[in-house]
């Protein structure tokens, strides 16, 4: 018991003690928030990106349907009539 107390002395004299970084450590941590910003804002705008996606596809799959039941309504009768040219 009585070891352990001088150890965390010592333990805590080392880890009171402010820890220096070199200037090179401080731009390494400045680039590194940086590109961790960086990185945040683009998974918030691809997040966003993948959210149009996902509505766009409901839509076209919802006008493909409709666009389905509509052909069977008319039937096979009706044919498509020809552009006409476009000179």
């Amino acid at each position: 018991m009585h070891r352990a107390h001088d150890v965390l002395t010592q333990w805590n004299a080392k880890v009171a003690s402010p820890v220096l970084r070199t200037l090179g450590e401080v731009a390494r941590d400045e680039t590194i928030a940086g590109l961790h910003s960086r990185l945040r804002e683009a998974n918030t705008q691809v997040s966003q990106v993948q959210g149009k996606l996902d509505a766009l596809a409901a839509v076209t799959a919802n006008l493909y349907h409709e666009n389905l039941a509509l052909k069977r309504r008319l039937g096979s009768e009706r044919r498509l009539s020809p552009l006409p040219d476009q000179v």
